[in-house]
């Protein structure tokens, strides 16, 4: 029988990978912070929890959902709009120490390629991060907390900017004014990308690693997202250049050029 996997966080990436992981043969916890949304969850066969890291009882609740867990895959990214700033990371070391409690062995860490901040040229992941928001400190922090945990097995995916299933940053850049940085190359994945990837870390057992996980496809902002703009009838935005940077182009070294993963979905 294969392993429990926890699955924290079903929303738009973490309800198709639960149920992917679940039609793969694995028995699935499912956390939601809606009530409306465990049944959607146990209809799915998914093991629905109500876990919200801002109840007074999360730990408890956390308890319940992690009990007899091989892996957990959180999910949370960080939301700044409660006006504290380190909320998301004690959150975090709180869910690290439960995951100790309750003796969780392999953990795969959702961060994202905001952690290279304003870094220019060609990253892997050998460049250093050097986050340049509140939100990027926290994920480097907290992809630290668990990479140096010796007592489990913790594996980080940067991933680039999310699209798929109607999600699209070009449906926000229609609203602006003027882009800024026009010049700077594109970094996105698909999300039926970021699914295979999640289930080959886990079917392959790569541990204590971290991935870069952008489509290998560099066009500039100005370029791309006038083409979608076009191909979905919407207004192009107007793009400024960036006179004295590049921008920087994430490379997924380790997944193309280590493991020779073969990107699903272009973009």
């Amino acid at each position: 029988m294969k392993n429990k996997i926890a699955v924290f966080g079903c929303g738009w990436l973490g309800l198709p990978l639960a149920t992917t992981l679940q039609k793969q043969g694995y028995t699935i916890n499912g956390s939601t912070t809606s009530k409306d949304k465990l049944a959607l969850l146990e209809e799915q066969s998914i093991h629905p929890f109500l876990v919200n890291l801002n109840d007074e009882d999360f730990t408890t609740q956390l308890d319940l959902f992690l009990s007899d867990v091989e892996v957990l895959v959180i999910n949370i990214p960080p939301r700044m709009k409660t006006g504290d700033a380190s909320n998301y990371l004690n959150k975090m070391q709180i869910v690290h120490k439960q995951c100790n409690i309750a003796n969780v062995k392999k953990v795969i860490f959702v961060s994202s390629t905001s952690v290279y901040g304003n870094l220019n040229g060609e990253i892997t992941e050998k460049t250093t991060p050097k986050p340049a928001t509140s939100a990027a400190k926290q994920l480097v922090t907290i992809e630290q907390l668990f990479l140096n945990d010796s007592s489990l097995k913790a594996t980080i995916i940067r991933f680039g900017g999310l699209i798929g299933n109607g999600r699209h940053p070009i449906y926000h850049l229609v609203k602006k004014d003027e882009v800024s940085n026009g010049n700077y190359p594109i970094n996105l994945i698909d999300i039926t990308d970021c699914i295979s990837i999640i289930s080959l870390i886990i079917e392959k057992n790569y541990w204590n690693e971290i991935f870069n996980a952008v489509y290998p496809f560099y066009p500039t902002k100005e370029e791309y997202y006038t083409q979608i703009a076009n191909n979905k009838r919407l207004k192009p935005p107007v793009f400024t250049r960036n006179k004295s940077e590049t921008g920087k182009k994430v490379i997924s070294h380790n997944l193309i050029s280590v493991k020779f993963y073969e990107f699903n979905t272009s973009i």
